[in-house]
């Protein structure tokens, strides 16, 4: 699964690029995002997107030990709320995401890119915490080219024309954008 990405836009260059209200916050584009880390998130309320800073990873179920980064089974219980509510999505703006490659001790690093959108958004859900908003992204059957290095899942890539209705949509129309992102549209480094 994918715990690796970057986000290469300070945070007024990714607010431009999804239409977003320019954050609060100081964010460079000089980082890059693991588990745990605060990263800029898209969210829209009363119709209008903002930046906001959030930390990568739900807070886990009791069977668990780390935060929850990706959502891989979309009709799990544990999932179901944050889904059906279009105000608990977002848009996790991303550079280029990360899948290991190799044996265990020799694995290097694989960087997955889309050259047409040099700033591209996973499919994102959202919820309060404790200790702040906590994000996770949705991940789906790889294509071709991801599965090459990573055959279990891929992030689930959303198409700048799919921004607006993943942020909107009911329960089903949301998820029916949990599909694998076209290969031939994408590279690997």
């Amino acid at each position: 699964m994918c715990n690796l990405y970057t986000a290469r836009r300070t945070g007024s260059e990714i607010a431009q690029l999804f239409d977003a209200a320019t954050p609060s916050f100081t964010f460079d584009g000089d980082r890059d995002f693991y588990p745990k880390s605060l990263a800029p998130v898209i969210v829209q309320q009363s119709g209008a997107r903002r930046v906001e800073q959030m930390r990568w990873g739900f807070p886990p179920p009791a069977s668990a030990r780390a935060p929850v980064t990706n959502v891989r089974n979309l009709a799990s219980p544990f999932w179901r709320s944050a889904l059906a509510d279009a105000a608990r999505r977002c848009l996790v703006p991303v550079t280029q995401f990360c899948e290991w490659e190799g044996e265990k001790g020799a694995k290097i690093k694989r960087w997955f890119s889309v050259p047409s959108l040099p700033v591209f958004a996973f499919a994102g859900i959202w919820r309060p915490t404790s200790e702040g908003a906590a994000f996770a992204f949705l991940t789906c059957e790889p294509n071709p080219l991801v599965a090459a290095i990573h055959p279990k899942a891929m992030p689930v890539i959303l198409q700048p024309d799919d921004y607006a209705r993943w942020l909107a949509a009911d329960d089903a129309g949301g998820q029916a954008l949990a599909h694998p992102f076209p290969s031939q549209l994408m590279a690997v480094i």
